[in-house]
């Protein structure tokens, strides 16, 4: 059984890997697959390395956290593009949609990972992450089996949190709760008139697999892509997708999520993305960040 690892599960973020799962993709190319969480991203692809996973489902600058980046864990397609997650406040707050600086002097809980782009997009706007605002760890995000998303939605309706940097699924539920509102949605907005493309969300598996295994990863990378092309043409699909995978309440929001991604879901790992990617890494100091990137594929 091959294993793939995503680091959010109750999450449009990779859902397409979930959903080539749950919608008999990965069986249809005879592959027997199981996804399993594994938090936080650099765990996931640490994992991928030491050979605990066979593949990821996780943001693209994921790889770039060790020496070789790319090149030893190589990304096999987009499973969307543009940066996925949602900057969320207290709703008490009377922020104002794109207003950045409302953050300041607040609490927002964020990732391991994903907290890069968030310190990159808040940079832009002049704001300095650990000065001007504080990033916290969620509380009881690194339970076992919590999903990151869930986990943060509920920390800011407890008053835990002022805010999250977090998937779609925990922006809505603290929309529909009453606890929350999205500030920054950083796939549409641009706050004070930057792009936020600083990361995507992919699958990869290991160069030695490529080698090793070209038919098999040919037929991983074929399963997602068709969970995401159906995705794309049949939103609604996701809801029996997320079956075995989704919380009740979570598997009803999905497809209306899904459908609102479906315009970002595009396989293709272009040159202009991977630079950025490269560029965002080496803003980061990340070990495996090419001096220059091309598509892998």
């Amino acid at each position: 059984m091959l294993k793939i690892a995503v680091p959010d599960m109750v999450s449009p973020s990779y859902f397409p890997v979930v959903a080539a799962s749950g919608l008999g993709f990965f069986a249809d190319e005879g592959l027997d697959v199981y996804v399993d969480l594994v938090y936080p991203l650099a765990e996931a692809y640490q994992q991928l390395r030491d050979g605990r996973v066979d593949y990821v489902g996780g943001a693209a600058h994921g790889p770039l956290y060790q020496s070789g980046g790319w090149e030893t864990c190589p990304l096999l397609c987009a499973l969307s593009h543009g940066m996925y997650w949602f900057l969320v406040v207290r709703r008490d707050l009377g922020a104002s949609r794109g207003d950045v600086d409302a953050v300041r002097g607040l609490r927002i809980g964020a990732a391991p990972g994903p907290r890069e782009g968030l310190i990159a997009m808040l940079a832009d706007a002049g704001i300095e992450a650990g000065r001007d605002v504080e990033l916290v760890t969620v509380p009881g995000s690194r339970q076992p089996d919590a999903s990151f998303g869930l986990a943060a939605a509920t920390a800011l309706a407890d008053g835990r949190l002022d805010g999250f940097w977090a998937n779609g699924m925990a922006a809505r539920i603290a929309e529909l709760d009453g606890s929350g509102t999205v500030l920054v949605d950083a796939r549409r907005d641009t706050p004070h008139g930057r792009r936020t493309d600083y990361t995507f969300a992919a699958f990869g598996t290991t160069a030695e697999r490529v080698r090793d295994r070209p038919e098999e990863v040919e037929r991983a990378r074929r399963a997602v892509i068709a969970a995401q092309r159906t995705l794309r043409e049949e939103p609604d699909l996701a809801t029996e997708a997320a079956r075995g995978y989704f919380p009740d309440r979570e598997r009803a929001l999905i497809a209306d999520l899904i459908r609102v991604d479906a315009p970002f879901y595009d396989p293709a790992v272009t040159a202009p993305m991977t630079s950025t990617v490269a560029s965002f890494g080496h803003s980061l100091g990340l070990p495996g960040a090419p001096a220059s990137a091309g598509p892998n594929h």
